[in-house]
């Protein structure tokens, strides 16, 4: 699984990070979460809350985003905004 995320403001793209879990012994959403955890580091931001609109978002159209609301600290972006690549 890789997962790519983009930090936005503004329509524009702040920072790209990328990050990949294709442990065999994991579920599903143990690799999200590993990968979400390790875009988070990488950008230097707090891991936002999930919410169910991001399951369904994810779900349907393998991508979703978080805004302001979905963090607990005041963040200098309109969004954060992963998109799901399965790697086979």
């Amino acid at each position: 699984m890789l997962i790519y995320g983009k930090l936005i403001k503004n329509n524009l793209i702040l920072v790209e990070e990328k990050a990949e879990c294709v442990n065999p012994d994991m579920n599903f959403q143990q690799r999200l979460t590993n990968c979400l955890v390790d875009i988070c580091k990488k950008m230097d931001i707090q891991v936002p809350v999930w919410m169910s609109k991001n399951t369904k978002e994810l779900a349907r159209f393998n991508k979703t985003f978080f805004t302001d609301e979905q963090f607990m600290e005041k963040v200098y972006f309109d969004r954060f905004e992963i998109e799901m690549k399965r790697k086979d």
